[in-house]
């Protein structure tokens, strides 16, 4: 019975992935010495820890004596690589095989390594290092791992050592800086998911993702800095299988759209199809929302529904969800419309459309890991937590156009406050060309009260409008002087004149008034003379 289970869901797995095209997402090593390993080699990050997406780091690097594979702890040897204060940092360079990458990872780590590179023990295309399956092991360590790793040709390994059984010091810089696109002053992002909470680490890690990132992406949404969309795998039936007790329990509309079952164990507990109508309901959730123009509901809905209706606690149902939804104050009516009918033979749009984005387009490549982010399309690669994630997607925005929140102290380290960042200054009037960037300073001469300065940014800026400002400044106090000088000559010059008309009009009546009373005297008896 067990057999026949476990042949079912491989079946449907690879039937579901087997046409994938998946992208190994990479980043730069280039190698500063010695002469004759110089130049910039490829290297695929891998998916745990956390890779500085937007910057660089400098190390020298070093193959160990003993525990060349690092599947044991280095303390067992009596061996450190932590750096020596004003020293490089150590990139430990280890072999592939006999024990899980992110083990190498987390011995190295504890040992002191700023990075660890991992040579391919094999001639082949690069790979993405993943996280081991939910129930290897190791998953209690997993989310502690902090170092950036990144897995190497074995050609270039091969390089690397030779050099250093010749006593070479090997200098290299990992950069991160183009492994995210940053065209604008906006970022797009895609979190693949699912709201399945019993398949072990990988959905704990998603939930508790979730719940720590919800406050910088709403923050982030609602001043317009991110677009985010939520994503749902699903897989479809093989045709010979559809009518099998094992399709029927794992999907729905006829085998079109499924999901592994949560326990592993179709005899038990909650069923594939059971997910898969939650996850279309999470997706409706958003479409509703967003419709609304209120997408960042959706964090909240995700986050109430994991605390309020776990499968632990046989809450995971269609009546516990309604009452999160209710709660939030979106529409019902409209999500349900949005479902459809699961047991309908025809397909479901929303779904539909989720598996046609599944498939890749132009660099970012099909999405076949769960849980998978999708930054300006490319997927992210590293810890899924909230400063790692958070760190990646301040590095998707172009250059001093990021949010506030991505120059906090706990993502980036203002490079201006250290010797002004190597740019201009003018200490007196406290005017500096540094201006401080997720992906570090840049010296740029300012603008300071309308005077805009020029200059390299480094050595000098002048205000090369602050001559000509004060020049016509002064032309102008001269203009509205003379002006209202014209304005008071023209305003005596009109008393003047009025003073001299009134003074000679006097003058005239003056003249006329003697010959009126002349005239009157002989005939003239005043009035009251008897």
């Amino acid at each position: 019975m067990r057999g026949k289970l476990w042949f079912s869901v491989w079946v449907l797995f690879l039937w579901g992935s087997s046409l994938g095209r998946f992208v190994v997402e990479k980043n730069s090593l280039k190698v500063t010495s010695p002469e004759s390993l110089k130049g910039i080699y490829e290297c695929a990050i891998g998916n745990f820890g956390v890779p500085q997406y937007g910057g660089t780091m400098v190390g020298i690097v070093v193959y160990p004596k003993a525990n060349r594979k690092a599947c044991r702890n280095f303390a067992d040897f009596d061996v450190s690589f932590k750096s020596k204060p004003g020293g490089f940092p150590t990139f430990l360079l280890v072999d592939r095989g006999d024990c899980y990458f992110t083990a190498k990872a987390w011995n190295a780590q504890n040992a002191g390594a700023a990075a660890i590179l991992v040579a391919d023990d094999k001639v082949e295309p690069l790979i993405t290092m993943d996280t081991p399956e939910e129930e290897s092991g190791g998953a209690d360590y997993l989310q502690n791992i902090t170092i950036p790793s990144a897995l190497i040709s074995k050609s270039f390994g091969d390089h690397l050592k030779k050099a250093l059984e010749n006593g070479d010091m090997i200098n290299v810089n990992l950069d991160w800086r183009e492994s995210l696109p940053h065209p604008d002053e906006r970022v797009e992002y895609e979190f693949w998911t699912n709201s399945n909470d019993e398949c072990g680490p990988k959905c704990d890690s998603q939930i508790e993702f979730v719940k720590s990132f919800k406050g910088p992406a709403q923050i982030m949404e609602k001043k317009g800095y991110t677009q985010f969309t939520p994503h749902y795998i699903t897989w479809y039936c093989p045709e010979a299988f559809i009518l099998s007790k094992q399709c029927k329990s794992q999907c729905i509309n006829h085998g079109r759209y499924c999901a592994p079952d949560p326990e592993q164990d179709f005899s038990r507990g909650y069923d594939g199809k059971d997910v898969v109508i939650q996850n279309l309901r999470q997706v409706c959730v958003f479409k509703v929302a967003n419709e609304s123009g209120k997408p960042w509901l959706w964090w909240d809905y995700v986050t109430d529904f994991s605390i309020r209706c776990p499968m632990k606690e046989k809450k995971y149902t269609k009546e516990c969800a309604e009452e999160v939804i209710r709660s939030l104050g979106i529409d019902l009516k409209k999500i349900n419309k949005c479902i459809g009918d699961p047991d309908a033979d025809e397909e479901n749009p929303v779904l539909k459309a989720e598996q046609d984005a599944q498939i890749g387009k132009d660099s970012r490549g099909d999405v076949t890991i769960l849980p998978t982010l999708v930054i300006n399309n490319r997927q992210y690669r590293g810890k899924l937590d909230k400063g790692a994630v958070l760190k990646a997607i301040c590095a998707g925005f172009q250059e001093t156009t990021e949010p506030a929140v991505c120059l906090s102290e706990e993502i980036e380290t203002n490079e201006c406050l250290e010797n002004n960042g190597g740019c201009w200054q003018d200490k007196a009037a406290n005017i500096t060309a540094c201006r401080d960037t997720f992906r570090g300073r840049v010296c740029e001469c300012p603008s300071v009260h309308g005077v805009k300065f020029v200059g390299d940014g480094y050595t000098h800026c002048r205000g090369k409008k602050a001559a000509a400002e004060v020049g016509w400044s002064f032309l102008w106090v001269i203009f509205f002087g003379l002006a209202v000088a014209g304005v008071g000559a023209y305003a005596v010059y009109k008393y003047r004149i009025r003073s001299y008309m009134d003074s000679e009009i006097r003058a005239i009546m003056a003249q006329y008034m003697p010959l009126d009373n002349q005239g009157e005297a002989p005939n003239h008896i005043p009035h009251g003379d008897i």
